[in-house]
């Protein structure tokens, strides 16, 4: 038996460093911490070391097409696969930043959608029947989408959308920020909120084409989010610990073989929401 290997991306620090954390004392297999920034990346391994833990060190920016296909070559080659792949890597401007809204739309929308689906591209050739693939979203992605025009949400809630769709709405989305015209266009004030929810609809996009073109393998892709956790990103005001904020990540990742749902699902609390 070949080893088996997860992949968690944004691992450094935050909700990343503790679903790490729960896969090495949960997953049987190789765990590997990835980061954009060699040293960050280094010290979380470092410290999750000291904590007993045995977790491996890939750099990868997602926001670097050469980092990731440089990953998936490596994943391939040592692994001949992919069993579990996190995608935690994201960003969000602090509601203080005075970055115009078309600047925080363009750069908010390419880690959290463009680069995440990046991966998407050219890891789901490689994940291995049986594999897990998780995309943590979040619940701003349910109340996005509900601000959203009625056009919009009845193309985000459609089991026709295609992935090119998709990404054409959401370089709409891009260029009427950047012209201060998204009101007009039926989008809400919140990139972030956009950025997640394209993200919950290509996890399902992706879902449905996974039971189409590989219906034995019994590969389960879902977004989850995680809850409103303590971490850089959300303050120390949330109520959820980085630990708390990775059970639902966790137990998406560790889904048992055999299990057939949830599957292109958005899940919080483990439990399946209303999309």
């Amino acid at each position: 038996m070949s080893t088996r290997v997860a992949i968690v991306t944004g691992g450094n620090k935050g909700i990343g460093l503790a679903i790490v954390r729960a896969l090495c004392k949960q997953f049987q297999g190789d765990v590997y911490l990835t980061a954009r920034d060699f040293g960050r990346g280094q010290e979380a391994v470092e410290s999750l070391t000291s904590e007993g833990l045995k977790p491996l060190f890939q750099q990868l920016d997602i926001n670097d097409l050469n980092s990731i296909t440089a990953a998936a070559a490596f994943f391939k080659e040592k692994y001949g696969g992919v069993d579990v792949l996190i995608n935690n890597a994201g960003i969000a401007f602090k509601v203080a930043d005075t970055t115009p809204f078309g600047g925080q739309a363009e750069v908010t929308l390419k880690t959290n959608f463009f680069s995440t689906r990046d991966m998407l591209t050219h890891f789901m050739p490689l994940i291995k029947a049986a594999g897990r693939v998780v995309n943590v979203s979040s619940f701003v992605s349910c109340r996005t989408l509900n601000n959203c025009s009625p056009e919009l949400q009845q193309r985000f809630r459609s089991e026709d959308i295609t992935e090119d769709e998709l990404v054409a709405l959401m370089q709409k989305f891009v260029d009427e920020a950047k012209r201060g015209e998204h009101k007009q266009g039926g989008w809400p004030e919140t990139a972030y909120g956009v950025s997640k929810t394209g993200l919950t609809t290509l996890s399902m996009i992706l879902a449905r084409r996974l039971s189409k073109e590989r219906p034995n393998d019994g590969i389960l892709l879902n977004a989850c989010c995680p809850g409103w956790v303590r971490t850089d990103m959300a303050g120390p005001k949330a109520p959820k610990s980085p630990d708390e904020g990775a059970i639902t990540p966790v137990y998406l990742a560790l889904l048992p073989p055999g299990a057939t749902e949830p599957h292109g699902k958005f899940v919080s609390d483990k439990e399946v929401q209303p999309w």
